[in-house]
């Protein structure tokens, strides 16, 4: 049986200090990743999380660090392997992309003239997680598909190898979402608007048969805590905000606490 890890995810927002000192007092309290929000327009004060874990990388040196998730359709994707690729190198191959469509889908795409289709940003999702696992492991791409056309190799690739894992968010019951998180290393799932009950992550892990080396993201809740979540299948327990009203001191408190029944 795995050791369970334990990570904490945290809206990009507020002071960009105090979301650095958040993750150093992180990785002292025993949690194994750090991870940020990538919103551009959906919350207040919204911070760049990919300059802000650059910041983290440099003031730690055990914690995983990336983001839950980032909207893929909304980048360009070798732009996007190379924050990665560069976060990687800064943090001695510590980097995880999570990777999803993004929401609300009016102020993160709409807002910006972006489609708010979510099947054809589901195609743009799919079309350039070919080019990010590419260009991510160093190797030339030459594509020219429906949203994207790359002839290009970029260097330096990821220091790790054969490249950061990549985490797809996946709803439980939508099947475009799940085969996308089998093709990758890792899921983050959802049941809707909320995160799903332990029964339902095992529903999903089920579906998924995923390899022994496979991620599956549970979220801690009052109903999910680390044994329920390890019986699930779930090999990260994942701790964020309990509210869309708690602030960031008040989840700084939980995460000096450290990770419930490490």
């Amino acid at each position: 049986m795995w050791d369970m890890r334990y990570g904490i995810s945290v809206p990009n927002v507020g002071d960009p200090g105090a979301l650095v000192e958040m993750a150093v007092a992180a990785e002292e309290s025993g949690w194994d990743g750090f991870f940020l929000w990538d919103h551009i327009n959906a919350l207040p004060q919204m911070l760049d999380p990919w300059v802000v874990l650059g910041a983290v990388a440099a003031r730690t040196a055990r914690v995983r660090l990336g983001t839950l998730v980032t909207p893929v359709p909304r980048r360009r994707p070798w732009k996007l392997a190379k924050e990665v690729v560069t976060l990687d190198h800064l943090s001695g191959g510590r980097a995880v992309l999570g990777v999803g469509l993004g929401v609300p889908a009016a102020s993160e795409y709409g807002a910006f003239g972006e489609t708010v289709d979510i099947h054809e940003q589901g195609a743009r999702l799919d079309e350039a997680l070919p080019l990010l696992d590419a260009f991510l492991r160093g190797r030339r791409v030459d594509h020219d598909g429906e949203f994207y056309s790359v002839h290009a190799e970029l260097d330096p690739p990821a220091l790790q190898r054969p490249r950061p894992p990549i985490w797809v968010a996946a709803t439980l019951g939508r099947e475009r979402p799940m085969a996308r998180a089998r093709r990758m290393d890792g899921v983050f799932p959802s049941a809707g608007p909320r995160a799903p009950t332990p029964e339902e992550l095992a529903t999903m892990v089920a579906e998924l048969n995923p390899p022994a080396d496979y991620d599956v993201l549970g979220v801690l809740t009052d109903t999910a805590g680390p044994a329920e979540l390890k019986v699930a299948g779930a090999t990260w327990a994942i701790d964020g905000p309990g509210s869309e009203s708690e602030t960031l001191a008040e989840i700084r408190t939980r995460v000096e606490a450290g990770p419930p029944g490490a």
